[in-house]
């Protein structure tokens, strides 16, 4: 029968200093912080950018390609549009071939707001891209995408 291990401070430092899992959460918490604070002014978060920015495509999302895009699930896909929605950023409605299947369609209103939103964002991404400097940030996406495909 095993043993279980005896915890230690320096096991925790270990933990701390090679966890993808940490290190990952860490990051994300930092660069959403510095997004979230760029576009403050226009009363939309990080998260609520992104998804928005995810409605400017030719045909309407579905909810399900929103969250397999978002790498999320559907329920948190609806929660996160419901406050959208109310802004009257949003309308969600039946497909027209499969009333069953729901489109996110961007409104007027939600394009406007993307419109004052995006200088921001490009403000925030030069900001953290000079930051990071050297790092090859081609290589942080193509890393990302093989965790997330």
């Amino acid at each position: 029968m095993a043993r279980d291990p005896v915890l230690t401070p320096t096991m925790a430092a270990s933990v701390e200093q090679s966890c993808l899992s940490f290190t990952a959460q860490k990051a994300a918490r930092a660069i959403g912080r510095r997004y979230d604070a760029s576009l403050r002014p226009t009363g939309l978060s990080n998260w609520q950018f992104t998804l928005l920015m995810m409605l400017v495509r030719e045909e309407p999302p579905t909810i399900s390609a929103l969250a397999q895009h978002l790498a999320t699930d559907r329920t948190t896909i609806t929660a996160n549009l419901k406050p959208l929605e109310r802004r009257g950023l949003v309308n969600v409605q039946g497909d027209a071939e499969d009333r069953r299947v729901r489109r996110v369609v961007l409104s007027d209103e939600g394009r406007a707001l993307l419109t004052e939103a995006y200088p921001l964002w490009q403000e925030a991404q030069e900001a953290l891209a000079r930051q990071l400097g050297k790092v090859d940030q081609d290589a942080f996406r193509a890393a990302v995408a093989t965790l997330t495909s």
